[in-house]
């Protein structure tokens, strides 16, 4: 049956409306893992149902042909053998054509043929008898028994019958007449085909069914999952007590239960990491207050030292210079520790007063006797409330990295804008590179490699990063350039609110 669909044309939802539709019928998506099961149930129910209508057709068209057939074949055989006594042999034209008309009578009217030497006579003038094909004659004549064949004949199904008239029922007298019957099969098929368009109606309900059943089952196989999806991210945030619940003994089950695992161990490790992160926190922070006394002593013990030297001899003078020298790295290490350990322990605060930043930079590198090294950008008027000591160590950390590890010239450049402030520290060096620029801001790295020398404790720019955190900005690295150095900026807001 040929089925004709008519369209109208109408205007295309836009996103927007499409998005709200999909969000009020709370369609799944087809690309998650409840979609591609839900596609796979239905995929398989359309298949199995056109597989099982495909072999219903087959079996029912099957089963009723045969038994028209069979009751065909019966019909024609009695009728035949019924009116057989009746003809007259050898017969005439007109006897042939009232055998003929007689057998078809009691066949629903199907066309007969009849046929005897030179004579073929019809129960209807407009039969076709094209139907009755060369094979089936010949199976007649030769084989002298009731023959059959089906053929397509305008794309409609026909059964074709023959037999020999034999007379007295003895097969013994044939009479030389051949008759053969065409009888239509299309009541049949129609049967048929009403029995397959019921059943493929009823597909439709069968996916639909198929469908909601995929639904359901998606919600309860992925129930689990989604739980442990949540679970997972909450994990993922630090949660390390998260865990989630078991139900079961089936491959769900099992996966929560290795999740579970999972967590703890981690939840154990951390915590274990945690308390030695602690412990070498609070050894260090020890250490360092421990070793302020004694240093104290020893740097004023090697600054006098250090003034008489002239009045030693080289050696000892050398050896003085030394003590003297190492004496001071040390302190400076031991402070450098006290005030990371103080970050750590977030026991630092600001106090907050509004300064100039020309007069702050520029009283900063006179301090450190960098005036005449480093060429600064300082336009006058730029004010802002801020911590002035841990400004101080800031741009301390930034000029001395440049001023060793990089080339002259080195530039201080302050800039307002808008809400913000930015403090740029730029030298005319090597640059970093890329492997160094990921830990310049890690404590306790030197990039040896990557610069001409390495001194100091390695905690500097990581002290500088952590008073540009507290002000509520940070420092950044700006990406190599060609025939530029390292360039690192500060950016913190113009006014910053005491903390602590």
């Amino acid at each position: 049956m040929r089925t004709t669909t008519r369209t109208t044309a109408e205007s295309a939802p836009t996103k927007p409306e499409r998005t709200a539709v999909r969000a009020r019928l709370r369609l799944p998506r087809l690309d998650g893992l409840r979609g591609r099961l839900i596609i796979t149930v239905v995929v398989v129910a359309l298949i199995s149902a056109v597989t099982a209508t495909a072999l219903a057709y087959r079996d029912s068209r099957n089963a009723v042909l045969k038994r028209a057939q069979n009751a065909a074949v019966d019909d024609f055989h009695n009728r035949v053998e019924q009116l057989a006594p009746e003809l007259d042999v050898p017969p005439d034209l007109r006897s042939l054509t009232r055998f003929a008309t007689n057998v078809s009578s009691g066949l629903r009217s199907a066309p007969v043929i009849a046929r005897y030497r030179d004579y073929t006579a019809s129960s209807d003038s407009l039969a076709d008898r094209t139907r009755i094909t060369p094979e089936l004659r010949a199976a007649v004549h030769t084989d002298n028994r009731l023959s059959l064949q089906r053929v397509e004949y305008s794309g409609e199904p026909w059964l074709v019958l023959g037999a020999p008239v034999v007379l007295d029922g003895s097969s013994a007298k044939p009479s030389g007449v051949e008759i053969f019957a065409i009888v239509s099969l299309e009541e049949e098929e129609r049967d048929t085909a009403d029995l397959v368009r019921s059943v493929q109606g009823g597909l439709v309900p069968v996916v639909l069914l198929a469908a909601v059943l995929a639904l359901l089952a998606a919600r309860t196989v992925l129930r689990p999952v989604r739980r442990l999806a949540r679970a997972t991210r909450r994990l993922a945030t630090g949660e390390l007590s998260t865990r989630v619940e078991e139900k079961g003994r089936d491959e769900l089950a099992e996966l929560a239960h290795t999740f579970n695992e999972t967590a703890g161990a981690l939840e154990h490790t951390v915590g274990e990491l945690r308390e030695q992160e602690a412990l070498a926190r609070r050894f260090v922070a020890d250490v360092s207050h421990e070793l302020r006394t004694p240093l104290a002593a020893m740097t004023m013990v090697s600054s006098v030292l250090e003034e008489d030297a002239d009045q030693l001899t080289p050696d000892t003078a050398h050896a003085a210079r030394t003590v003297s020298a190492e004496t001071a790295k040390l302190a400076r290490l031991v402070d450098d520790l006290i005030e990371i350990s103080r970050f750590d322990a977030r026991a630092v605060a600001l106090t907050v007063h509004e300064v100039d930043m020309a007069e702050v930079v520029r009283a900063s590198l006179a301090a450190r006797g960098w005036t005449d090294r480093v060429e600064a950008d300082l336009p006058p008027g730029i004010r802002a409330r801020l911590d002035r000591r841990r400004l101080d160590v800031i741009v301390a950390n930034l000029v001395g990295n440049a001023l060793r590890h990089g080339a002259p010239p080195v530039t201080v450049t302050v800039r307002a804008a808008e809400e913000w402030l930015t403090v740029s520290v730029s030298d005319r060096g090597p640059g970093l590179a890329p492997e160094v620029a990921r830990h310049v801001f890690d404590r306790f790295y030197k990039a040896d490699n990557a610069r001409t020398r390495s001194e100091g404790s390695g905690l500097g720019m990581a002290i500088a990063l952590e008073n540009a955190r507290l002000h509520g900005g940070t420092i950044e690295l700006a990406p190599p350039a060609p025939d530029a150095g390292a360039v690192f900026t500060l950016r913190i807001p113009l006014r910053t609110e005491s903390a602590s």
